[in-house]
């Protein structure tokens, strides 16, 4: 059984900085990929950033390309998201997901396991 469980959102202004955490048990995170999605009050889910397993290849979405990372601790087996020059647009609930193979994807559809989220907010 795979559990994700995020950590680290919380409020922040405008042009400051978040850690997200997530916590992986059940898979050896290395191996399969991830990725952060999140989701905004009436919007739909949005892909955020995504890093392939076995390797360390990333990709982003343009809305955060430059300010967002995303990496892995394998020995902690722990993703995150470091979040940088926050915007009130980056104001959402961030979801990791893991899909059950190495190759990334930025469709939320083909990922196999998601956490809880963890709440976002920036003010202006």
């Amino acid at each position: 059984q795979v559990q994700l469980v995020e950590s680290g959102g919380g409020l922040v202004q405008a042009g400051g900085s978040l850690r997200l955490s997530c916590a992986v048990s059940g898979r050896t995170l290395s191996t399969i990929a991830m990725g952060w999605f999140r989701q905004a009050p009436g919007k739909e889910r949005e892909f955020v950033a995504a890093i392939r397993g076995l390797g360390v290849g990333t990709v982003y979405a343009d809305s955060v390309k430059g300010r967002f990372t995303i990496s892995r601790d394998n020995a902690k087996n722990t993703l995150f998201l470091q979040m940088n020059s926050l915007e009130p647009d980056d104001t959402a609930d961030y979801y990791c997901a893991a899909r059950r193979t190495w190759s990334l994807s930025r469709t939320a559809n083909e990922y196999d396991y998601w956490g809880q989220g963890t709440q976002v907010t920036v003010s202006s």
